[in-house]
């Protein structure tokens, strides 16, 4: 099925997940009854008839206005439904609202989207949403009204609430962090349906909505009629899970588009995880394998280049939590490579294959600094390269229990060991 081709695409790039929804779960019926009540109680929801420009596969009715060479905004074809009765929820009450909220809170991201999304407000006088149908029977049952089906978005997007617990238990503690990431041709839906639906059920709304952007191949878009499509699973078996997972990760500057290339992948894979990670790691284990029988050199008597790069390695998580906090992953990243790069020219600079003859104790210290910045660099990589994160851990002998970002400090594995 369809929903089990997501699951395995979760589950074979490592993906966690608290639950996977679908809205035939008997638990989002009690969700959307329960929000759908809230509407009507507060007067926001009414019947009438609808009828207009209607795009299957947007799953959205657009005005004469929005429509770009007869079609949809998005490029896809539209039809004109005539008319059918339908409830409304009174969307035309919502307009000054949201641009208050978007204007006030930092919300919405990226900037371009929050721009995007002020201007349309701005511009656009915003008409009651058509909420229910009665030319199918799919879908959950309007309360009290068994002649009508909830329409999608009503239905879709309250999985949000249902995935904590709505409208039972402690499930305002979660939402309190909720985080919306969503395609940026359906950020319409999430960040003005949406919100103006809580608002008007005296709903809390999310605390961010980001929307990102579309990949293409090549520089082109990526259609099955021009044959350029990815499996993501030939990704995986051409370069590891880790590398597409860090390709993927890294390459595309939060909410723009990214252009997927094989040559970009193997850069990536070869040019700096092969070569400036999984080198670094090898030729420090190897030499303190060789030199000092694989037992953790001690961090003594420091230079300032000692010094300077476990200050940037101890740092990287006070580096990337701002960019964690606003999904710029790639440069979270970006903070790890430079540590990365550094501690190559570091490790470079200071030759201990040469201090081995010439000042052994020196070389131990060198040693001891590059396998700390290791750990911190293996640490922070987690999130990103689970697999191959682990391996280094496991390879430096770091505990499993010292692994998180708090263990980021100067007390790292302990001499000897």
């Amino acid at each position: 099925s369809v929903s089990n081709t997501f699951r395995e695409l979760a589950d074979s790039f490592d993906i966690k997940y608290d639950r996977f929804i679908r809205t035939t779960d008997a638990d989002h019926k009690v969700a959307v009854e329960a929000l759908w009540k809230r509407l009507e109680d507060a007067g926001q929801i009414y019947l009438g008839s609808y009828e207009g420009w209607y795009c299957v596969r947007d799953e959205c009715y657009y005005t004469e206005g929005e429509l770009v060479d007869g079609k949809a905004p998005t490029g896809a074809e539209v039809e004109w439904r005539a008319k059918e009765p339908s409830y409304f929820f009174k969307l035309s009450d919502w307009g000054d609202k949201l641009i208050e909220l978007y204007e006030k809170e930092d919300i919405l991201g990226p900037k371009s989207r929050k721009n995007e999304v002020l201007s349309f407000l701005k511009m656009e006088e915003l008409r009651d949403l058509s909420i229910s149908r009665t030319s199918f029977k799919w879908g959950l049952q309007v309360p009290g009204d068994p002649d009508h089906v909830v329409y999608v978005w009503v239905d879709a997007l309250t999985n949000y609430l249902t995935a904590i617990g709505f409208p039972n238990g402690n499930w305002e503690a979660t939402w309190g962090g909720a985080t919306h990431v969503v395609g940026k041709d359906i950020l319409r839906f999430h960040a003005i349906y949406w919100p103006a639906m809580l608002m008007a059920a005296g709903l809390p709304v999310p605390k961010k909505i980001y929307a990102h952007g579309w990949w293409t191949k090549d520089g082109q878009k990526i259609s099955k009629s021009l044959g350029n499509v990815v499996i993501p699973s030939e990704l995986i078996d051409d370069y590891g899970l880790d590398a597409t997972r860090y390709f993927l990760l890294s390459e595309v500057p939060f909410g723009g588009d990214g252009d997927f290339s094989r040559t970009a992948m193997l850069a990536a894979c070869n040019g700096f995880l092969a070569n400036a990670v999984g080198n670094l790691c090898q030729r420090c284990c190897s030499m303190i394998g060789k030199n000092l029988k694989g037992s953790t050199p001690a961090l003594s008597d420091l230079t300032a280049d000692d010094t300077a790069l476990l200050d940037s390695a101890h740092a990287l998580a006070d580096a990337m939590r701002p960019h964690m906090d606003a999904l710029a992953f790639n440069k979270a990243l970006g903070e790890v490579e430079a540590v990365v790069r550094d501690a190559n020219r570091y490790f470079d600079n200071q030759e201990p294959w040469k201090l081995k003859k010439s000042d052994p104790d020196r070389m131990s210290v060198v040693l001891a600094v590059a396998q700390e910045t290791l750990r911190c660099i293996a640490i922070s990589y987690q999130p990103f390269m689970p697999g191959a994160a682990a391996k280094m851990l496991d390879l430096l002998g770091v505990a499993e229990g010292d692994r998180d970002l708090a263990a980021l400090r100067r007390d790292g594995v302990a001499a000897g060991t």
